[in-house]
């Protein structure tokens, strides 16, 4: 059985606990790794082809516009089809309640039928929020699993926690 992991992950200025910090990696794609290395799952990140903002601030005032104008945007690679693939795994941060808008560019332009997706999102206390819906409509034909939702602050000790949702 071969595992795929598309995900969206950013790094700079995040919001931790009630305060700002500046991360090298992107929370989410830490779990990411975790997956890859736990499942030897090949990864695909999703990257828009314009970058968001370092600051934070500027960064989900552009996000939260994107979701309410519904924006679609262009991303700087795309994968074509996941054929090859039998459980895709789909990771994100939860932003302003579901996945951020770059992950709808790319999930909709792939075919879910048959496939076994896993989603999981890293937050700061707003959990999966109603992207789990999203995943059901992005994902049409897939049996949809348990997701896994960990709070951003802890995603360098959840590699145990990511290893027990794998083997679900």
């Amino acid at each position: 059985m071969s595992s795929l992991v598309i995900y969206f992950s950013r790094s700079g200025e995040n919001y931790f606990g009630g305060e700002l910090k500046n991360i090298e990696k992107g929370n989410t794609e830490v779990i990411a790794e975790y997956i890859k290395e736990l499942d030897n799952a090949d990864l695909f990140k999703v990257e828009p082809a314009v970058e968001y903002p370092e600051d934070y601030m500027k960064c989900i005032d552009i996000a939260k516009k994107e979701q309410q104008d519904d924006v679609r945007p262009e991303i700087k690679e795309t994968l074509d089809n996941i054929d090859a693939y039998d459980t895709i795994y789909i990771g994100y941060p939860n932003w302003w309640g579901t996945l951020p808008m770059p992950m709808f560019t790319q999930l909709e332009q792939l075919d879910f039928t048959g496939k076994t997706v896993k989603p999981f999102v890293t937050h700061e206390g707003s959990g999966f929020g109603s992207s789990l819906k999203d995943i059901e409509k992005l994902c049409k034909g897939a049996e949809i699993k348990n997701g896994l939702s960990i709070p951003g602050a802890n995603v360098e000790n959840a590699k145990s926690t990511v290893e027990a949702w794998i083997n679900e």
